[in-house]
């Protein structure tokens, strides 16, 4: 094994096959790292990323798993570094999320319990386990794809407020646990941002509230998260960022 197969930095992007998730592999990429794009279903979509990636000659796969299934988690991504210890997770992005609006009093069980396992239970069963290989060799970053709507609340949407709120104290909290050993855990939050979790919302009429008077691009999110994840970001941990346009 020569010493490049000893040590291969590799980036695990949640949810990397949506909007946001595939701009973060690209922008990840394109600063050299390798990726573990993971998925819930979207196989194709998923290895269009990798195919991506790869382009830019750079190792890519895709790992299926549901990040709020905690004994799946740990099996599939724990079997990963099981098998690859020549490969070590130094950037996490907990990008995976989704939506289920509705007024609480409206609120069926089911919207509640989903966009907290995936948000808020994913979080915690991804990290968990990633966390202790960055632990033993005294590096990485964490990064946590929140949301506006978890610093400020937004109406319909008191489960992913919370769910969002809840990982932003999650984040400020580990980031005390790890920064002597050389990790930081950072949040960015997202506003409006045109991808398939905001195309069911009328663009026209949102967009009167933001002061730049547009919605995001997957793309600017990235940039934060690619800083985030860079030599850059040394002295930055337990912050959250706002991507927003000024809302």
């Amino acid at each position: 094994m020569n010493k490049s197969e000893q040590n291969k930095s590799y980036a695990l992007v949640t949810g990397g096959s949506g909007g946001i998730g595939k701009a973060v592999c690209i922008q990840l990429a394109r600063q050299g790292y390798n990726l573990l794009i993971h998925y819930g279903s979207n196989k194709a979509t998923a290895e269009a990323v990798a195919a991506s990636v790869r382009e830019m000659k750079l190792e890519a796969e895709i790992i299926k798993f549901d990040v709020a299934n905690r004994e799946e988690t740990r099996k599939v991504l724990g079997d990963w570094v099981d098998q690859n210890p020549n490969k070590s997770i130094e950037i996490l992005v907990n990008n995976a999320g989704i939506r289920k609006d509705n007024l609480l009093l409206w609120m069926r069980d089911e919207e509640w319990d989903d966009v907290l396992n995936i948000s808020l239970g994913g979080f915690y069963n991804v990290t968990r386990l990633v966390v202790e290989g960055m632990i033993k060799k005294k590096k990485g970053r964490i990064i946590n794809v929140v949301s506006l709507s978890g610093i400020k609340g937004l109406p319909g949407q008191t489960n992913y407020s919370a769910a969002k709120a809840a990982v932003i104290g999650a984040t400020k909290a580990l980031s005390q646990e790890v920064a002597r050993r050389n990790i930081t855990v950072n949040a960015v939050a997202p506003g409006f941002i045109s991808t398939d979790m905001t195309e069911d919302l009328n663009e026209n009429e949102f967009k009167a509230m933001i002061p730049m008077r547009r919605f995001g691009k997957p793309e600017e999110v990235a940039e934060v998260v690619g800083f985030l994840a860079s030599t850059g970001s040394s002295y930055i941990t337990g912050e959250v960022i706002s991507v927003s346009g000024g809302l």
